[in-house]
């Protein structure tokens, strides 16, 4: 049986465990027919680790998306590869540990900067040299977000990081529109992952799901979120551009 991405071809980014969005993303993609490959930092022997438990072997690229010259030597190292791109996973964000955990007001801006450049700007820099692979056909680039419209507990300069990866997504939705390029996010309700457990006080944060929730949340099942990049990565959504689509069991809908 035909999958929604055969033939296509897509990079995912984040893939550090099992546990992680971007690794049931690569999962769920491969068994819907995609061609993928991954990259990882700053440890990309543990990306080669985990990569053995996706259905089909794929290769690994150590990439730093604030690292120019890696990012200027995408291009050459996935064309050699695949031959081009149909879509682009981001799922990347970092924040020093000053930046979270209730120290909103005492940050020093070299460590908002770092949270911005990681987790919003990435978004541009991995888009622009993913570029010339989607010249063809057109792509879909994907990101994932956390809903930047409320102030969550512990989750502090992340919050403003992620209202900036959602403005920067729309930017390249109008931009990239006449490429043929969409670019949306899924936003996500907590999931128990590598990033998340690197939050202070993330079971605080978390536990809003436990009692606002429309559909009971599992915060250990990564599938629902990776179904949802897959599905803007497809062929049905054609014509949806700098969208943000909730994955959070509804909880974005109820008020306090």
């Amino acid at each position: 049986m035909s999958g929604i991405l055969d033939g296509k071809r897509i990079l995912v980014t984040g893939v550090l465990m099992e546990s992680s969005i971007a690794f049931h993303t690569a999962k769920l993609a491969q068994e819907q027919g995609a061609e993928i490959i991954l990259t990882a930092f700053p440890r990309p022997t543990l990306t080669e680790r985990i990569a053995r438990k996706l259905p089909r072997p794929t290769k690994v690229i150590e990439l730093d998306v604030t690292n120019a010259e890696h990012l200027a030597g995408l291009e050459g190292v996935v064309r050699d590869e695949l031959g081009g791109l149909d879509g682009v996973v981001h799922s990347i964000g970092f924040a020093p540990q000053d930046a979270l955990g209730g120290n909103f007001l005492n940050t020093p801006f070299e460590s908002v900067a770092t949270a911005m450049h990681v987790s919003a700007y990435s978004l541009k820099s991995l888009t622009m040299a993913c570029l010339p692979l989607m010249s063809d056909g057109g792509g879909s680039v994907v990101g994932l977000t956390f809903d930047a419209q409320y102030a969550w507990p512990q989750y502090d300069w992340m919050g403003p990081a992620k209202a900036a990866l959602e403005a920067t997504s729309r930017y390249l939705a109008r931009d990239l529109g006449k490429q043929n390029i969409r670019c949306n996010l899924i936003s996500a309700g907590p999931i128990g992952s590598m990033a998340a457990k690197s939050i202070p006080g993330f079971s605080e944060l978390a536990d809003v799901w436990n009692h606002r929730s429309p559909l009971e949340w599992n915060m250990s099942d990564p599938e629902p979120a990776g179904r949802g990049v897959v599905a803007l990565l497809s062929d049905w959504f054609p014509m949806t551009t700098g969208e943000i689509v909730h994955v959070d069991g509804g909880l974005h809908a109820i008020g306090a």
